[in-house]
């Protein structure tokens, strides 16, 4: 099920188990925030003047954020005036946990996401050892330096 969100002024179309990152949020890290629904999609679509009633979308905030530098350069010409600024904007990236209808409240717990299996590592066989440290060939770090060039008499 899809659903449209307002929140900072933006809309944002949303599924569950889907992390989006919104502008900054006065919620700790962990904590359920809900937000009103204005649209409704699936299999019986419906549109809210302005929002559906009894819906709302539940998510938990994963963590505070920022966002890339912009610089913000101004220059008065011929003047010998510049001025350099930069600017973060602060961000919340937060998990949608819950599309609720009908009135219904949102789980006070957080759901647990379900976890990738990671692969095993096979164990080695008797034979196979780590190569002695002598063995091994060390590279120098950083770039080699070369002698300088002997410079040819000319007659």
């Amino acid at each position: 099920m899809l659903a449209v969100i307002k929140t900072g002024g933006k809309q944002y179309t949303v599924a569950e188990d889907q992390t989006i990152r919104l502008g900054k949020l006065l919620a700790k890290p962990g904590e359920i925030v809900t937000f009103p629904v204005m649209l409704l999609g699936g299999e019986s679509p419906s549109i809210g003047t302005p929002t559906v009633s009894g819906a709302l979308v539940a998510a938990e905030v994963v963590t505070h954020t920022r966002g890339e530098t912009i610089v913000v350069f101004k220059k008065r010409r011929r003047k010998n005036s510049r001025r350099r600024r930069g600017h973060r904007q602060d961000f919340t990236v937060v998990r949608i946990t819950e599309i609720l209808t009908d009135g219904k409240q949102p789980s006070k717990e957080t759901k647990p996401r379900a976890q990738k299996a990671k692969a095993a590592k096979a164990p080695k066989a008797e034979g196979e050892e780590k190569p002695d440290a002598e063995a091994k060939a060390k590279k120098p770090k950083g770039k080699a330096h070369k002698a300088p060039k002997a410079k040819s008499k000319k007659k």
